[in-house]
Parts: structure tokens; C-alpha cells; sequence
């Protein structure tokens, strides 16, 4: 039994508060930011307390009426795509872990972990290894400037498919046989014991799927020429134009950096108890 000690209960109180401020006072300044005019936020030092142009500064993102330079395209459609991005890549990557690891594990067919390491094997090779060839691939399918060209080649999870796996080898044999006793087939095996058993797994992975989805940037640069069709992340630096003498309307910029964080943190909020029991089980 760990000993209560004031003096140490003390000092962890303090340095958990440090980090707090370290990781929030930028977000803070980013709030900030985003309730003053680009005037106020170039200024040195720049107002460390909220002005009244919050409604404007938001209503002017979300609608893409504003005079700077860089992109135009209303934030509100920015976050549409990002949120159907974030939702098909979690999703998809999920169903096809789901039942690519429930084939491997519990099906005998040939050159079953030939694959198995195939697939393994794709996570020695990062996005921008094979960007160029996938590139290539979307291009020749007319998929550019589409949602299906920003989600599928990145639906395929290795790491998701290895999780799976793992748990379903942890499943007791028994449970199968029982299954195949009482006329159960194997997607009713599948849907019936198997997904209500990893379902705070899934719930784990759909919040680190999404988080990834939303997050993505190098992939939409590539692949969208069109406005209409970039998402939050992208966006953001579409907005901030590299010409010397472009003006930054800095205040919406950093009103579209705080719209853009509230999605994954509702879902990260809303799904916190699933995502850390799912993490941390003990009876997987």
C-alpha cells in the first residue's frame, strides 16, 4: 500500500499543474487570438484577455467571408469533409481489421499466415513510401478532388488487423464449439460473440482512427486542387498565403485552429471511459 505523504502529494499537485498550463496556454492563446482583430493579434504584446469580435471572427470562418488572402472556402465545409474523411477511414478500417483478423484466426485456408505477414509486413512502410504509386493509382481512377480519392487508400489498417487478431486468440476455443453446437454459423459466431467481445477495443480504435482521419494533411494536399473539397487541417495552412506582402487575417485563421480542435475533443470527451478500458482491460 502506497503511503499518503502531504509534501509529495504537494509537489505531484504542482508539477500536473505545470503541465496543464504548459499544453493549455497555447490553446488559450489560440482562443484568444480568435476574439481580436488581426491588428490587435499582430500587436506586441498581443491581449492576453478575449475582445468582442468573437461572433464576428467565428461567423466569418465558418462562412468564408473574409478579405484576406489564401483560401476562401467556408470552414463549416472544410469541417463537413473532415468529419466524413475521419468517419469513413475510422469505420472502414475497422469492419475490414475486423474481419481480415476473424479470417486469419479462425478459418484454415492455404498460405493463412503468408498473408497474415504480408499484411503485417506494411508497417515498415510508411505513407510516404508508396505515396507516389497510390498517387498514381487515384489519378488513373478519376478519383482526385473526391471523397472516395481522401478515404480509401488509407482505409487498410495493418495495426488494427494485428490488435484483432491478438484478442481473438485470447477467445476461448470453447466459445466457438459452443457456437457450432447450437447451429451457429460463423458470421453469427462473428456477430454475436465476437464483436460484442471486443467492443471496447473497437471503441479504443475508433478513437484513435478517427483522431488519424481528421488529422490528415499530407495526403489531401496531394489529391485536392479544388477548395470546396479541403479539409479543417489543410485548410488552415490554404488559408496563410507565402507572398510577402499577402495579408494573414491571423484572427479567423486562429478562429478555424479552435473549430478544428472541437470535433476530436468531443469524441476523445465522449468516449473517454470505453477508449482507456479498452486500452487497459485486464481481462483480455
Amino acid at each position: 500500500m502506497v503511503e499518503r505523504n502531504r509534501l509529495l502529494g504537494v509537489l505531484t499537485h504542482v508539477i500536473l499543474i505545470l503541465g496543464v498550463l504548459v499544453v493549455a496556454f497555447p490553446v488559450y492563446l489560440t482562443f484568444v487570438a480568435s476574439t481580436h482583430t488581426t491588428q490587435e493579434v499582430l500587436q506586441v504584446p498581443m491581449p492576453l484577455t478575449p475582445g468582442p469580435h468573437l461572433v464576428d471572427n467565428y461567423r466569418a470562418a465558418l462562412s468564408g467571408e473574409r478579405a484576406g488572402a489564401g483560401s476562401h472556402a467556408p470552414v463549416a465545409r472544410m469541417m463537413t469533409v473532415s468529419l466524413v474523411m475521419a468517419l469513413a477511414i475510422a469505420i472502414g478500417k475497422i469492419a475490414i481489421s475486423l474481419l481480415s483478423a476473424f479470417a486469419i484466426v479462425y478459418f484454415r485456408f492455404p498460405m493463412r499466415m503468408a498473408f497474415f505477414w504480408a499484411i503485417f509486413v506494411t508497417l515498415m512502410l510508411p505513407v510516404e513510401v508508396r505515396i507516389l504509386p497510390t498517387y498514381k493509382v487515384v489519378s488513373d481512377l478519376g478519383l482526385l478532388n473526391s471523397y472516395a480519392g481522401l478515404t480509401v487508400p488509407l482505409i487498410a489498417s495493418a495495426t488494427a488487423t494485428f490488435l484483432y487478431r491478438q484478442f481473438f486468440l485470447t477467445v476461448p476455443d470453447e466459445l466457438a464449439e459452443a457456437a457450432r453446437m447450437d447451429g451457429a454459423g460463423p458470421l453469427r459466431f462473428f456477430k454475436d460473440v465476437l464483436l460484442p467481445l471486443s467492443a471496447t477495443s473497437t471503441a479504443a480504435l475508433f478513437v484513435i482512427q478517427f483522431i488519424y482521419g481528421w488529422n490528415q494533411y499530407l495526403w489531401p494536399l496531394l489529391i485536392t486542387t479544388n477548395e470546396f473539397m479541403y479539409p479543417v487541417v489543410l485548410g488552415i495552412k490554404q488559408m496563410m498565403p507565402t507572398g510577402g506582402d499577402a495579408q494573414v487575417e491571423w484572427n479567423v485563421v486562429m478562429a478555424t485552429a479552435i473549430l478544428a480542435m472541437l470535433p476530436p475533443a468531443l469524441v476523445v470527451t465522449l468516449m473517454q471511459k470505453w477508449f482507456v478500458k479498452g486500452l487497459v482491460d485486464t481481462e483480455k
